[in-house]
């Protein structure tokens, strides 16, 4: 098969990934085999390419947010028949019996794998996976746009929650890419007000076409004080910012697997029961429900297609900030 392979960290300029032949991979019992045919790409993988995240395996096939068909099935698979679309997410496989699965967090699994991370992910023709940490999706998403939901809905979804956004919240999003873009669309269903922080005018505008009540720059302070902030970019002086707009006893969530250190906070701006909180991985649950709120609504993605031997300079546009929305390789059609 054709896979992009990632065999030595390295910064996304010097174009690490390589365009390789490679062994189709063989499911075991309890595995299904997927013909890939889109892969998202994600921060994460940016973060994995230039070496900023643990790497337990070398060489390693990256992407996490993995639309295709089931190919084949292994011996003992039942979930799912021939021909299903499918996809797979960045949570590949947690214990389920260790002390955070038994409490449901499956997310802070000690044993647990991490699709493009510990195992081959979807910049690739084919991945074999569990057959339960795979997700039917809603048919009223194409390929493309059922991509970006498998990380940047997902994450988002769950910083919603930890966040504790109620409905007709005040919340600001900090950095406005793939999670961002979708999130807005979460909280515009549940009634709130929402201010985006971002650098570019591209994303300011896609923002307001979105339904964002305001948009500026991250050392700007919007009309109200925030209920909740959530942080999307790994940029930790975002945090002192957004907590200095932040009312009392609101909530700064970091969505992001990977941030720049976060400057010495004066007491004053954490004082008053204002909260920061992160947010690591997500739960089968978490994506489960996302699903169902997102074809609901249903969400609209905004993607640009990259063919995958195309991999490098796609993450390198992301590495600028220059996609608008998020973006996707087409592995297959």
């Amino acid at each position: 098969m054709k896979a992009m392979v990632l065999k030595r960290p390295r910064n996304v300029d010097e174009n690490p990934l390589e365009w390789v032949n490679a062994p189709i991979p063989l499911p075991l019992a309890d595995q299904v085999r997927i013909q890939v045919r889109v892969c998202g790409i994600c921060h994460t993988d940016l973060h994995t390419v230039e070496g900023e995240i643990a790497l337990p395996k070398l060489p390693v096939i990256p992407g996490h947010q993995i639309v295709g068909v089931v190919e084949s099935l292994g011996q003992a698979a039942t979930r799912f028949r021939i021909g299903d679309r499918v996809g797979v997410p960045w949570l590949n496989w947690a214990d389920g019996t260790c002390e955070f699965c038994e409490r449901g967090e499956e997310n802070l699994c000690d044993q647990a794998r991490f699709t493009g991370q510990h195992v081959d992910g979807g910049y690739a023709e084919y991945i074999v996976v569990h057959e339960n940490f795979v997700y039917h999706l809603p048919e009223n998403f194409s390929d493309p746009q059922a991509a970006p939901l498998l990380c940047g809905g997902v994450i988002g979804y769950r910083a919603l929650i930890l966040a504790g956004v109620q409905t007709g919240d005040r919340v600001g999003l900090y950095g406005f890419g793939n999670s961002a873009h979708i999130v807005l669309q979460f909280l515009r269903h549940w009634g709130c007000t929402v201010y985006v922080f971002t650098r570019r005018a591209e994303h300011r505008a896609l923002a307001q076409t979105l339904g964002a009540t305001w948009v500026g720059h991250a050392d700007d302070a919007p009309p109200q004080l925030l209920d909740r902030a959530i942080i999307f970019a790994p940029a930790g002086e975002l945090v002192p910012a957004a907590l200095r707009v932040l009312r009392k006893g609101g909530t700064v969530t970091l969505a992001g697997i990977y941030s720049t250190p976060i400057p010495t906070l004066a007491y004053e701006t954490l004082y008053h029961e204002r909260v920061i909180r992160t947010v690591a991985n997500s739960t089968r649950q978490d994506a489960s429900e996302m699903l169902l709120v997102a074809a609901e609504i249903p969400v609209q993605t905004q993607v640009e297609i990259f063919p995958l031997h195309d991999a490098n300079r796609a993450l390198q546009m992301l590495k600028r900030s220059e996609i608008r929305g998020a973006g996707v390789l087409l592995i297959s059609e």
